[in-house]
C-alpha cells in the first residue's frame, strides 16, 4: 500500500510563500515520477508541477512558472513544492501523486497511480 502524505499547507496573504512536502514510505519500485496537482472549489483537478526520479527534468503549469519550484530528496522519500509570490487564484487543495510507470515528466492525471489526501492552501488578498 503506497501512502502519500502532504504537509505544509495553510493560509497566507498574497505575495507570501509556503512550502509543501509530500512524504511517503519507501517504495518497492523505482524510478518513478512525482507530480503536484490542485483543485479549486467547483473546478477540475489541474496539473501544477512534476519532477522525474533523478530530478533532472521538471515541468510547470504556465500559471505557476517562475513562482513555484518542485524538488525532491530521494533519501528522505520526500518531494517539495516551494510556492512564492502566491496569488489568491492559487487557493486550492493541493495533491501530490506518483506515476509508477512514467519515465518522463508528465502533466497527465491519468499517468498517476497513487495520490495523497490533499492539503488546503488559502491565499487572501
Amino acid at each position: 500500500q503506497v501512502q502519500l502524505v502532504e504537509s505544509g499547507g495553510g493560509s497566507v496573504q498574497a505575495g507570501g510563500s509556503l512550502r509543501l512536502s509530500c512524504a511517503h514510505s519507501a517504495l518497492t519500485f523505482s524510478p518513478y515520477v512525482t507530480g503536484w496537482f490542485r483543485q479549486a472549489p467547483g473546478k477540475e483537478r489541474d496539473f501544477v508541477a512534476t519532477i522525474t526520479w533523478g530530478g533532472q527534468s521538471t515541468d510547470y503549469a504556465d500559471s505557476v512558472k517562475g513562482r513555484f519550484t518542485i524538488s525532491r530528496d530521494n533519501a528522505k522519500n520526500t518531494v517539495y513544492l516551494q510556492m512564492n509570490s502566491l496569488k489568491p487564484e492559487d487557493t486550492a487543495v493541493y495533491y501530490c501523486a506518483v506515476a509508477r510507470f512514467a519515465r518522463i515528466a508528465s502533466r497527465s492525471l491519468g499517468d498517476y497511480d497513487y495520490w495523497g489526501q490533499g492539503i488546503q492552501v488559502t491565499v487572501s488578498s
